[in-house]
């Protein structure tokens, strides 16, 4: 059955998050071979990944504040070609240097595109169909775990990791045509005021609820940024089946993605502070677990679910405290995802260049999510002394 024309325009943002979601992931199940071909170590490679979120983290208000006035459709194709123009250069890049220049191009478009993009899904669709078409959008991103980060691996390993930015370069292309072909121009589109928006950087509520992100989802990439080398070294996965536990992660972080929405809507802050309690469980537990092909598997796939079931709350967290600035909330948001990324992959780096083992990265990432529950259980103790003034959370 061919898609419904109200749901190409949905479809294609979909396509680009599923390229964008790729081409930010795929890089941790290729960082042997990245390493061994440009000659540097796996804590240089793994700097990558940090480089991409610092991009991330960066790119996101400038880029917000930068297309503000500009029409949503172009600002999306002029996101989409940094895009392009990023992996190009990623697959082309001759060493170390010009590769982190690249990924760090190719971050740039990340968080606003987001942004953007789920502000013109939701106004492509009737009101009450408004939070589908959003998921619908970022589904792409989900499928990125399941299918892009997988296949890109494969594809890496077997023909070389250039191949891989080469395949990302390429949907990007696709991507970009089927905005620019399906996508409505929306003129009446009312452009954020960037200076209300600001206002919301005032609020403590908001800066904790963003520290809160940077802290919980760091942990994970501290340990998740060096996942292929813990699989290969320590659980004794063959290179070939890595591809095969990245999908089983992916479809980890599927569940997880669902499943902390419903948590979400049924009670935000107890949830979210049980799900950190979970996922600091399972980073401690991978510490002994990784020396076991089998619980390495299993854990792996449990710890999917609990990453990824931080998002929706977090997320609903920095909205709800925004008040009526959501739009530079949501977008510094996702930039905060990114920091925590950028600074888990650094920090995971750091303890093995120290010296320490792989065990120890996994602990370290346990310490950093504990940061991040200190910070939820601030947020609710600063609440019941001055509660938000927004819709009711049900905490």
């Amino acid at each position: 059955m061919n898609p419904s024309p109200s749901r190409l325009p949905l479809l294609a943002l979909a396509v680009a998050a599923f390229a964008i979601g790729t081409t930010e992931f795929v890089i941790m199940g290729l960082l042997p071979e990245v390493a061994t071909d440009l000659k540097v170590s796996i804590p240089s490679a793994g700097m990558l990944v940090s480089g991409y979120a610092l991009g991330v983290a960066v790119g996101a208000p400038l880029l917000a504040a930068f297309t503000a006035k500009m029409e949503r459709k172009h600002a999306l194709l002029l996101l989409m070609g940094l895009f392009i123009l990023g992996n190009a250069l990623c697959a082309i890049a001759p060493n170390y240097d010009v590769l982190m220049v690249a990924r760090v191009v190719a971050a740039f478009c990340h968080g606003s595109f987001f942004g953007i993009g789920a502000v013109v899904a939701a106004h492509l669709v009737p009101a009450n169909q408004r939070a589908r078409a959003i998921a619908l959008m970022f589904a792409g991103l989900t499928l990125a775990n399941v299918l892009g980060v997988p296949f890109g691996t494969f594809l890496g390993q077997w023909a070389g990791w250039r191949s891989t930015f080469w395949a990302v370069t390429a949907l990007g292309v696709i991507a970009a045509l089927g905005v620019a072909r399906f996508v409505p121009s929306l003129p009446n589109l009312k452009a954020p005021d960037m200076r209300r928006e600001l206002r919301v950087l005032r609020e403590p509520q908001a800066l904790i609820a963003l520290g809160m992100t940077v802290l919980g989802f760091g942990g994970v990439f501290t340990v998740f940024t060096y996942i292929a080398p813990i699989l290969q070294e320590q659980s004794h996965v063959s290179p070939h089946w890595t591809g095969a536990v990245l999908v089983l992660f992916g479809l980890g972080t599927t569940i997880g993605n669902m499943l902390g929405g419903r948590l979400a809507d049924w009670k935000l802050m107890p949830s979210l502070m049980g799900i950190l309690v979970v996922l600091t469980a399972l980073l401690v537990a991978f510490a002994w677990t990784m020396h076991s092909t089998v619980a390495s598997i299993v854990t792996v796939f449990l710890w999917g679910i609990a990453a990824f079931a931080t998002i929706a709350p977090l997320q609903s967290r920095v909205v709800h405290v925004a008040g009526d600035a959501p739009n530079l909330a949501s977008t510094l948001n996702i930039a905060a995802f990114n920091l925590g990324n950028a600074g888990g992959a650094w920090l995971g780096g750091a303890v093995l260049a120290a010296g320490y083992s792989m065990p120890m990265v996994s602990l370290t990432g346990a310490g950093v999510t504990v940061a991040g529950l200190l910070a939820t259980m601030a947020s609710v103790a600063l609440e019941r002394r001055r509660p938000v003034t927004a819709v009711a959370e049900g905490a």
